[in-house]
């Protein structure tokens, strides 16, 4: 058998290997090397039980809602474990978790049936650090609404918030403060529980963009504190679909963009239209797969076993890709060193080369990296990386060491 991981001596987590055996993408060769694939942050690799499920239901269940016939009643059953699923994924309860396009169209929704509550003059924070998800529906207020908007800067030097600038920019006025978890460009964490904190204290709502969050810490929106919280399923193992959090009764009681006839109820309600059946059932299914990593008594208690043994391994990568690339003449590393809260995610840039230079080199070497500015257009125009933006190398659950130093190597090895 594999050698496995274990926790406190007693938690099995499985090994890197015993995981990537699930990831048929993995199997990919290019140019006659095998694939590294460093592009989690916009899109992990999908474990196979992910499309069998989607599969099975296609092909055995498919139908609509609410209706009284076998295959209703079972598509009924299926977007309901999914829902639990993702309920234990982020500590909330089933009908506090809508499923929706993706986080972008669902923020969009969220920041309309807010809107409607709100008056000119009336205060929306949100931070330069974010991805422009978490900026463009709150702007999209400054124009409709007279909503005015605060954005709160970071330092470019080390990718961390200006919390003094956060504190300073609540006041009486702000009717929510809207905030990422992590940077999806710099891979830095921030303490959104403080800021939760700080917009309750001050009678406000909190929102947390937690895309590049959730797939490397375990979400747990009692202890956030939070009264929004959106990601999606396609960065943690799952098709192309998000999902969002809401505290009840809020989630409730909110006037939403819906038709008359549909449900009115939580959280039907914020599903507006026929859904993405399949894409519930897959995001539910990711989820069943991360907790099958590990051995517990329940749901939850296995993802808490899984995330931490793969936070530790995720460490152990990003300490050795920091270092390695620190090590190679010409490179520029961005954002917080790995001793600072952080994601696996390290940006980069090699002197002499554009980014797409580098990408498109690297792939030359099996390994599979973005670039650009991954929708955090600002703080890309902060770091002094405008036009070409950064280099992205994301490591995610079935990332090797091996594939880290060939990332080291090859970065060492390119032409200039």
């Amino acid at each position: 058998m594999t050698p496995t991981a274990t926790i406190k001596g007693t938690a099995r987590v499985a090994s890197v290997a015993e995981i990537r055996a699930h990831f048929p993408a993995l199997q990919r060769n290019h140019g006659g090397l095998p694939v590294a694939y460093f592009d989690g942050p916009g899109g992990t690799q999908v474990p196979r039980i992910v499309v069998e499920a989607m599969n099975d239901y296609m092909y055995h269940h498919n139908a609509n809602t609410h209706w009284r016939y076998p295959t209703s009643i079972e598509t009924d059953d299926a977007i309901l474990h999914a829902r639990e699923c993702m309920a234990d994924f982020i500590g909330a309860s089933p009908n506090q978790v809508a499923f929706g396009a993706n986080m972008t169209t669902l923020t969009f929704h969220l920041a309309r049936a807010l809107g409607w509550k709100w008056s000119k003059g009336d205060e929306v924070v949100i931070t330069e650090l974010d991805h422009h998800a978490n900026v463009a529906p709150w702007r999209t207020l400054e124009r409709e609404r007279g909503i005015v908007i605060r954005s709160v800067p970071f330092d470019p030097r080390t990718g961390q918030l200006q919390w003094d600038a956060l504190e300073r920019a609540i006041t009486s006025r702000t009717r929510l403060v809207a905030i990422g978890a992590a940077s999806n460009a710099l891979g830095t964490i921030s303490d959104v529980r403080r800021a939760c904190e700080l917009a309750r204290a001050a009678g406000a709502l909190s929102f947390i963009d937690a895309v590049h969050y959730a797939p490397h810490v375990l979400v747990d929106v009692k202890m956030l504190g939070c009264d929004f919280l959106a990601f999606s399923s396609y960065k943690a193992y799952g098709p192309h679909i998000g999902i969002l959090y809401g505290r009840l009764p809020l989630f409730e009681d909110l006037e939403l963009p819906k038709l008359a006839p549909a449900p009115s109820e939580a959280p039907d309600r914020w599903e507006t239209g026929t859904g993405n059946h399949e894409g519930m059932i897959g995001a539910g299914a990711a989820v069943e797969f991360m907790a099958s990593l590990a051995d517990g008594p329940d749901r939850r208690a296995r993802l808490a076993t899984v995330f931490a043994e793969l936070h530790r391994r995720g460490q152990q990568l990003t300490e050795a890709l920091w270092n390695g690339l620190s090590n190679v003449a010409g490179v520029e590393l961005y954002g917080p060193p790995p001793t600072e809260p952080r994601t696996p995610t390290i940006v980069f840039t090699v002197s002499g080369l554009t980014t797409d230079e580098v990408a498109e080199r690297l792939v030359d070497r099996g390994l599979f990296l973005s670039n650009g500015d991954f929708y955090a257009a600002t703080v890309i125009e902060r770091i002094g990386q405008v036009p070409g933006g950064v280099v992205r190398a994301g490591c995610a659950c079935y990332t090797t060491e091996e594939e880290v130093e060939r990332l080291i190597v090859g970065v060492r090895d390119l032409p200039r």
